[in-house]
């Protein structure tokens, strides 16, 4: 048990106005615990201008600027993904809130926050790591933070017909993809936008990361995983002389003649799980996974 100060960070959804009260149980548990908070910028306003609601005692960081013994994120998987790029190698562990709907990664219920605020003081918790893809572009560099925890996508634009990507894995020729777009997901990601591809489930800390096609034109490519020092090399050709490159949902648009590189970043995220977490249990409560729909 810890009884030293504590400095919390937290990241908020600014769209979901009819969440806050989870936000006032939360900040009335640290006042509690006398923890010192800061509160992003925009969630802030949010709060205080949208909301009006008597936000005391805690100061404000604009994104990146900011270092704390705890991030906590209140809203939904995306809302976490985006504290996960502001944390970036900060190291700092990061505590998912669900104020959304499926929370994969924000898994504390609202009315559990109590508790868990008291777990992080007894040490009473988990901390996984979980590796990040970095992307590296040659020609057009990214405009945004050039990792993801989730997965990077290489998409078609629009209307577009399928675009075709080349690919190398440490420099070896795998393949070349004609299809709607390219996914490199990660464990953490595996249950998300690749799933839903047809690409596999991936426990966390298996160290490896998978590609899946999106749409493709060929159905004999299939999703294949592969370690995670692997260095991937894509080359991109499009009817639009353009693609878009999504980093954990974020896009950019990048010219056909940019190149990129995947591999792993040189840091992990770490996030917390509360004490007794079984993985196995929220892929069966929260995907209904193994479940037998028959009558």
């Amino acid at each position: 048990m810890t009884s030293r100060k504590l400095r919390f960070a937290i990241f908020g959804n600014a769209y979901q106005p009819k969440k806050s009260a989870s936000i006032q149980k939360l900040l009335a548990s640290l006042s509690v615990r006398r923890a010192e908070v800061c509160i992003e910028r925009e969630f802030y306003c949010f709060l205080t201008d949208d909301q009006h609601l008597p936000v005391e005692g805690v100061s404000v960081f604009d994104p990146s600027d900011f270092n704390a013994d705890f991030v906590i994120s209140m809203g939904g998987d995306g809302t976490f993904l985006r504290a996960a790029s502001m944390v970036g190698d900060k190291q700092i562990p990061i505590l998912g809130v669900n104020t959304g709907r499926l929370g994969f990664l924000a898994d504390v219920k609202a009315q559990e926050i109590e508790r868990t605020i008291d777990a992080l003081y007894e040490g009473d918790y988990t901390v996984d790591t979980r590796a990040v893809i970095k992307v590296e572009t040659e020609g057009q560099p990214l405009e945004g933070y050039s990792c993801a925890l989730n997965d990077v996508a290489i998409l078609k634009r629009d209307n577009a017909s399928m675009i075709t990507i080349h690919t190398t894995v440490n420099g070896d020729y795998l393949t070349t993809y004609q299809a709607d777009g390219l996914i490199m997901s990660t464990p953490t990601g595996s249950t998300a936008y690749s799933l839903s591809n047809g690409g596999p489930i991936i426990v966390p800390g298996t160290h490896v990361f998978a590609l899946t096609a999106v749409a493709p034109h060929s159905l004999n490519v299939r999703p294949i995983v592969f370690s995670e020092d692997c260095e991937i090399k894509l080359t991109v050709e499009s009817r639009t002389h353009n693609y878009l490159v999504a980093l954990d949902g974020r896009s950019e648009n990048l010219p056909d003649t940019t190149r990129l590189t995947l591999r792993k970043a040189p840091y992990r995220v770490k996030v917390i799980k509360r004490a007794g977490t079984k993985y196995f249990h929220t892929l069966r409560e929260k995907m209904m996974w193994g479940a037998d729909q028959r009558g």
